[in-house]
């Protein structure tokens, strides 16, 4: 069972995987801001078209405006899916209007939303998820004027729920927080039954759990608030079981608001307190690099290696996102994410290494590698944040399997330089595969291991170790990793590669103790 789900996850995960995380984001956002629309003319959802089309032009021209200004100022990239993200978010959670003054409340939430980005920042990285923000300053200011308006969050109604679901479930698939936000949504719909059920008693009527509980799940913005909001990769801590403990704390401040004076501490307030722990568990900044050098691993792998003037900290077996700000980004945009090649030991230096397109490609490079390839020793970089549980268990005499495709053996190498600079020593197989002998990286680190490799390439290896085999005749499907790795059934199995071979080799990695992937969505 467990190997069916990680099948069809991992197929799904390449499919998406083909556009970039925010483009995702952005087309789920608009696609739901025209079925909308669509339903506004039935009297469907609460706006009307008018007021929807007024709205999402002030929230569109503010958010793009302030974000394009304030990024000229700091000299950064401007980002306009971003500003896009941000009001789009703020459409399904301001109440839309073509009153002037109400507008004009629409169009300080936006300038405070973009703002936030910068002024609640730190080191470059914002802290509090932006239309949060927003749509928070815009609630607190009608206590005072309420000609403003405030949030109402209309998006949470049945006539919407199905689209959310679907366009949401696009985005949590691409982003990996389906988890993380079930926890949320768990939580939350439990402890907002419980608070209703409550009040019902309260005033003597009769009590239906069920229907409270349907009309909470599809009437309430929970739904819209864990897809499109908490889900942000920026403001979530970089390991999972952090990112379950906000989740929680968000689920149960949303699920039972706690009043305070005019205002209570649900949705988005509840939102931005799990954003305050999330910077807690890991304070993340945008650590700057500067290329020191670029080195062939083989003759399609280029390692980069980076000088790091910030403070940064990861568990081997980590992800970092790299962004490579360059004009006229296409779909895949500015910002591609690598796993750290290089131990923690390494320090300041840190190492990632991508494959290059051959030229005899029928797929078109994308805009990321055309620029990363025009980087030149000396120049300034940013990583926009460090994330990843593809961690080994703490335990050392836990047997491993490894099984790498091509690249995806650079997480691995992180982790095997750090037992050796540690020197810890494991039960460990690895499983590489490549295109041929030639395209074995970093042989010279896993040599140096010890390690028990088992080699899957066209050709044979010359001058393998001992302790290596190469599997000739040995098809690598689920079959044959069996027949390669027969205690299999012993090991934790560890994956990284291509989503396809992931989702090709599930059936045997089942019958191991445990299995985690890393997919590579490509770029």
């Amino acid at each position: 069972m467990l190997g069916s789900v990680t099948a069809v996850w991992n197929r799904v995960f390449a499919l998406l995987g083909r556009v970039s995380m925010y483009r995702v984001v952005y087309l789920a956002l608009a696609a739901l801001a025209v079925t909308s629309l669509v339903l506004s003319f039935f009297d469907l959802v609460g706006p009307s078209p008018l007021e929807l089309i007024a709205t999402l032009a002030v929230l569109s021209a503010v958010c793009v405006g302030v974000d394009a200004a304030a990024q000229r100022v700091l000299h950064l990239p401007w980002r306009l899916e971003s500003s896009l993200i941000t009001a789009h978010i703020l459409l399904f959670v301001l109440r839309p209007t073509l009153d002037v003054a109400a507008l004009g409340g629409i169009a300080i939430a936006a300038a405070a939303a973009s703002l936030s980005k910068y002024l609640l920042a730190w080191r470059g990285r914002h802290i509090f998820n932006p239309a949060a923000v927003g749509a928070t300053v815009l609630t607190l200011l009608s206590i005072a004027w309420p000609a403003l308006g405030a949030s109402s969050w209309w998006v949470g109604t049945q006539a919407l729920a199905l689209p959310v679901v679907v366009l949401g479930l696009a985005v949590l698939w691409r982003t990996e927080k389906i988890r993380v936000v079930a926890v949320f949504l768990v939580i939350a719909v439990a402890i907002a039954v419980l608070r209703t059920a409550a009040q019902l008693q309260a005033a003597g009527a009769v009590v239906d759990s069920m229907t409270v509980f349907w009309q909470i799940l599809w009437s309430s913005p929970f739904l819209f608030l864990g897809a499109f909001m908490l889900s942000e990769p920026l403001t979530l801590p970089p390991r999972r079981w952090q990112q379950f403990t906000v989740a929680a704390i968000v689920g149960v401040l949303a699920g039972w608001p706690i009043p305070l004076g005019d205002i209570s501490l649900g949705q988005e307030r509840a939102l931005l307190i799990g954003n305050a722990v999330a910077f807690a568990f890991a304070v993340r900044t945008a650590v700057r690099l500067t290329l020191d050098s670029r080195a062939e691993r083989t003759p399609t792998v280029q390692e980069l290696t980076f000088r790091v003037h910030d403070r940064l900290s990861f568990v081997p077996g980590q992800y970092l996102e790299l962004e490579v700000p360059h004009a006229h980004p296409d779909a895949r945009g500015t910002r591609r994410e690598f796993s750290i090649a290089s131990a923690p030991e390494d320090l300041p230096l840190l190492r990632v290494a991508f494959k290059e397109s051959s030229a005899a490609s029928a797929k078109p490079q994308s805009s990321y590698k055309k620029a990363l390839a025009r980087v030149a020793p000396g120049e300034r970089l940013a990583i926009t944040g460090v994330w990843g549980d593809f961690v080994l268990p703490k335990r050392d005499g836990a047997p491993i399997l490894m099984v790498a495709a091509g690249i995806g053996v650079t997480p691995f190498v992180s982790q095997i330089r750090h037992m050796r600079a540690a020197g810890e020593e494991r039960d460990i197989v690895l499983v590489y595969v490549a295109s041929d002998a030639s395209e074995l990286a970093y042989r010279a680190d896993l040599e140096a291991a010890g390690i028990s490799v088992v080699v899957f390439t066209r050709d044979r290896p010359a001058d393998l170790p001992a302790n290596w085999l190469w599997a000739r005749g040995v098809r690598l499907d689920a079959e044959g990793l069996v027949t390669v790795v027969p205690d299999i059934a012993a090991r934790h199995a560890y994956i990284s590669g291509p989503a396809g071979l992931i989702a090709d080799l599930a059936p045997a990695l089942e019958k191991a103790r445990s299995i985690t992937t890393d997919a590579f969505s490509g770029y």
